[in-house]
């Protein structure tokens, strides 16, 4: 049997050297980070429970890339480069065939973006996995939600709503054959953080305000707009659909695109002089870019169809404890 301290060993300290913004990994009661000369931390943290975030049964390998990718995202949120992460597991039993596919999903994350695991925790209990990421950033350059103008367009990086379908399949909510299916759910078990983006809009000075969707676009936004003190026109049939929903009828793409979750793309506002360079900097980081809105002085959030029409849909992002 794996004690706590093998299972560390085994699955989680690699045997190669440390980047140089590590000045101490694993091993201590402390990680140390030495940011660059000059610059800011930005520290994000996410928790994921076993039946509320995912389901029981998970496959390993797509849980580990996905509790880091969630915190990935909320450091593209703020335009920041990834250092370093912690992580926090609670396990109801060492099983290796499930710790080495969950490292390797894991690790394989962090290799692309460069980010090293430099400590933690480890106990018995309901699955629960929590990490706690480090980046860095210029002073003055981080993407606020209380940064957003009158005037700001508002953009949303990559297609939303197919994790949401997925996640409704799942719940035998609708039917989506197989192919859909696997192309759908890859989107909820796979997303894909938008860190250079996130850098290119920020380190340009292209953006205002910024955040990742986690908890379904109006909802998010809203953040934005309460932190801003600013209101929001939206054109719901500008956002940009994931390739499964794109085919689905409207009324399901509106909802699925506007408030479905689970996307972990970014949205952001802009001003319109930077139009240009925004789709520039989307075209260097292979990501698409969509103009969906527009940032008002009048408060609230106000959803119209492609022809400006205003829509009365009853539309909320997710609440975890609703």
């Amino acid at each position: 049997m794996l004690s706590e301290f093998d299972l560390i060993k085994q699955y989680f300290q690699r045997q190669r050297p440390a980047r140089a913004n590590t000045v101490l990994g694993i091993g201590d009661d402390c990680a140390l980070l030495a940011p660059s000369p000059g610059r800011q931390l930005a520290v994000s943290s996410d928790m994921l429970v076993e039946g509320r975030h995912f389901f029981a049964g998970a496959d390993p390998v797509t849980l580990g890339h996905k509790c880091l990718a969630v915190n990935l995202s909320d450091l593209a949120a703020m335009g920041a480069t990834p250092l370093g992460f912690t992580l926090a597991l609670a396990l109801p039993a060492a099983d290796p065939a499930w710790l080495e596919g969950f490292s390797n999903g894991l690790f394989a994350l962090a290799d692309a973006f460069d980010c090293e695991l430099v400590g933690g925790d480890t106990t018995k209990g309901p699955l629960n996995i929590c990490i706690t990421i480090f980046g860095e950033i210029n002073p003055g350059q981080a993407l606020r939600r209380d940064a957003a103008q009158a005037g700001d367009d508002i953009w949303i990086s990559g297609t939303l709503g197919d994790a949401r379908l997925a996640l409704a399949a799942y719940l035998n909510e609708l039917t989506l054959a197989g192919d859909d299916r696997a192309r759908a759910s890859a989107r909820l078990h796979a997303p894909a953080p938008r860190v250079a983006l996130g850098r290119a809009l920020a380190e340009g000075g292209l953006a205002h305000a910024a955040l990742d969707i986690s908890d379904g676009l109006v909802g998010d936004l809203g953040h934005i707009l309460a932190a801003s003190k600013a209101g929001a026109t939206l054109d719901l049939d500008a956002l940009p659909a994931g390739p499964v929903l794109a085919r689905q009828p409207q009324a399901l793409r509106r909802r699925f695109t506007a408030a479905g979750g689970d996307d972990y793309e970014l949205c952001f506002t802009a001003p319109a002089v930077q139009r240009n360079a925004i789709l520039a900097a989307g075209a260097a980081c292979a990501t698409a870019v969509t103009r969906v809105g527009t940032i008002d002085s009048a408060p609230g959030l106000r959803l119209v169809d492609g022809a400006g029409a205003p829509l009365d849909l009853q539309l909320r992002g997710w609440d975890h404890f609703s």
